[in-house]
């Protein structure tokens, strides 16, 4: 059994249970419309229908990170970020925040937030500070760039869970080093790439399907499930990941996510 530690919680992740995290997005730029929030009050609606299915932890965003996304300072990220973050704290959720700008996380911890999602990939050294000194647990995700902004095209491999691992072990070393251990992984497969569609959709169903290369850093494993125009492979992606055994997913369709996570008997 894994776990993160909390300010006032422990949450742990039984080898037989999968924890949901519903996305909540607060940028109307978004490509996930169903997930945008259009004020505070409707964060708070949809995060309360969320936690009655089954979610656990509430992933909440104000910047797009689509690589075509206009990129925003870190202020106005947060001004649209804080209104929300601080009702649903104030309603008992527990709240990620996904940023990749140390400013913005600061911020969002001393209004409440529980988990830092960094999808830049905790090679910032103010984020590596941030969360050494607080505490904070954080996501560490896979990204082949600087952040999701500065992305290439992907290097698509047969083995790219192998991969990822063989590159995310020196840095979750360096992250030890620096007193970061409270760490949760997530090997990326939701970052938009300039790449092949179809090719980047096989590379991340092999992914799932290599999990447990993932494992052995001893942290709870996060799969972001890729969001696609087709339910059905949507659906496939849920599936995969509950069979395959993930700790945590990071969901936008939280009805079907937690419908099958039921299912398999791992909510």
């Amino acid at each position: 059994m894994t776990s993160i530690s909390l300010r006032a919680q422990v949450f742990e992740f039984p080898a037989d249970k999968t924890r949901i995290m519903g996305v909540i997005n607060l940028s109307p730029e978004s490509r996930t419309a169903h997930t945008v929030a259009r004020s505070p009050e409707a964060a708070l609606e949809m995060a309360q229908r969320y936690r009655d299915a089954g979610v656990s932890i509430i992933d909440l965003g104000s910047q797009s990170s689509h690589f075509e996304a206009e990129e925003l300072g870190a202020e106005e990220e947060f001004r649209r970020l804080e209104p929300a973050l601080r009702m649903l704290v104030d309603h008992g959720f527990v709240v990620s925040v996904d940023t990749w700008k140390p400013p913005v996380a600061e911020a969002a911890l001393g209004a409440g937030a529980a988990i830092i999602n960094d999808t830049g990939g905790l090679t910032n050294s103010a984020m590596v500070d941030l969360v050494a000194t607080t505490g904070a647990p954080a996501i560490l995700t896979y990204v082949e760039g600087a952040d999701p902004h500065r992305v290439g095209n992907l290097e698509f491999v047969e083995d790219k869970a192998t991969q990822i691992a063989e590159r995310l072990e020196p840095r979750i070393e360096e992250l030890h080093r620096a007193g970061v251990t409270n760490l949760i992984v997530d090997p990326g497969i939701s970052i938009n790439y300039p790449s092949d569609y179809a090719e980047y959709t096989r590379q991340q169903l092999r992914v799932i399907r290599s999990l447990d290369t993932l494992r052995r850093f001893g942290h709870p494993v996060l799969i972001p499930i890729p969001r696609k125009q087709e339910i059905g492979r949507v659906a496939a992606y849920i599936t995969m990941a509950l069979e395959y055994g993930a700790d945590l997913i990071r969901v936008h369709d939280i009805d079907l996510a937690c419908d099958l996570a039921r299912l398999f008997d791992r909510l």
